[in-house]
């Protein structure tokens, strides 16, 4: 495991040191962050997390000795930079949600252009693999691989309204998705070293960002983790049915969200107060607490998912999606009488 160590603290320090240095540049010159109704945190709490993490990550990358540098990871490198630059404009500036999403679309597409490709995925119900590397099937691909990395930036960025909550979660995830790596069926060293550089970048910027934060990390650090668990789940041999059961409870609650400004005839691009951890919130639990419960049943899941198999996995989700329609069902009655 030493092999791992290295990129482990190169990418720990490196992202302590780089949001040091932004922090020190942002207080100097009086950053001025945009601030809306959704948003909880005072304007002295600086949206830079995202830029430190990318800056690290990358930076952790180029110095690494063991990786080679394939066309497929330095588009994920790139997609992250242009990510970085994109939601850091709207951490100031508040971008229009139909160009965030054309972005998102273009990130995407150009994703799979570099070769990061869903080539089959598994039969939930019979464990059996369906091909999508034939003919016509290549768009079937397409469609997913833009599907799959959309979803989960968005998930992962509404997510991000609670101190140390998104990154988190992703925190877990990506300790799934490395242990993953190691499994026989999948057996990619690289993999791990490239989960474990987000490792160690995810967990300096959380000392700065659990409650109570010093810093957030804002769209690009948001949709940055979404990119970073959506491309890290297709390299680790498409392991997509694992990296959404870890990711249930973000997901879920981008799915209920939706369906909830659609039944109140709402745009589902809007952004409210709706999300489970804002609902949360509002019922009197603190910050801390609604991060810990999170971490722990994400911990569980990911437990649960690194040891079935697909049948599983699909069974848990659809218990656990269950649970969460109860969950939500009763937090909605509970405000209901306290309104």
């Amino acid at each position: 495991m030493l092999k791992y160590l290295g990129p482990f603290l190169v990418a720990f320090l490196l992202t302590n040191l780089i949001i040091f240095l932004i922090n020190l540049v942002a207080r100097r010159i009086h950053w001025a962050a945009r601030s809306t109704g959704r948003h909880i945190h005072p304007k002295n709490i600086y949206r830079i997390g995202g830029i430190a993490m990318v800056l690290a990550f990358n930076l952790s990358l180029l110095i690494n000795r063991d990786l080679a540098f394939t066309p497929e990871l330095v588009g994920f490198m790139l997609a992250s930079i242009i990510l970085m630059l994109v939601g850091a404009w709207d951490d100031f500036r508040e971008l229009y949600w139909k160009t965030q999403l054309f972005f998102q679309f273009a990130i995407s597409v150009f994703i799979f252009i570099v070769g990061v490709r869903i080539y089959y995925i598994t039969n939930p119900f019979s464990g059996g693999v369906i091909n999508l590397d034939l003919g016509g099937t290549v768009l079937i691909s397409l469609a997913l691989v833009i599907f799959w990395i959309m979803l989960v930036m968005n998930a992962v960025n509404w997510l991000d309204g609670v101190d140390g909550l998104s990154g988190g979660v992703t925190l877990i995830s990506l300790i799934t998705i490395f242990f993953l790596s190691f499994r026989p069926e999948v057996n990619q060293p690289p993999i791990a070293i490239i989960a474990i550089i987000l490792i160690g970048t995810l967990l300096s910027f959380l000392i700065f960002n659990f409650n109570p934060a010093k810093i957030l990390a804002g769209t690009a650090g948001a949709m940055f983790m979404g990119l970073s668990l959506s491309v890290l789940a297709i390299f680790s041999g498409t392991k997509i049915a694992t990296a959404t059961l870890v990711l249930a409870i973000p997901i879920l609650d981008f799915i209920w969200v939706i369906g909830e400004r659609i039944k109140k005839g709402k745009s589902i691009f809007l952004a409210d107060k709706n999300h489970l951890h804002h609902k949360l919130l509002e019922i009197g639990w603190s910050q801390k607490k609604i991060a810990l419960v999170y971490y722990v049943i994400t911990l569980f899941i990911a437990v649960v998912a690194l040891n079935t198999r697909t049948i599983g996995k699909t069974v848990t989700l659809l218990l656990f999606g269950l649970i969460m329609l109860l969950v939500f069902w009763g937090i909605n009655r509970k405000l209901a009488k306290l309104h």
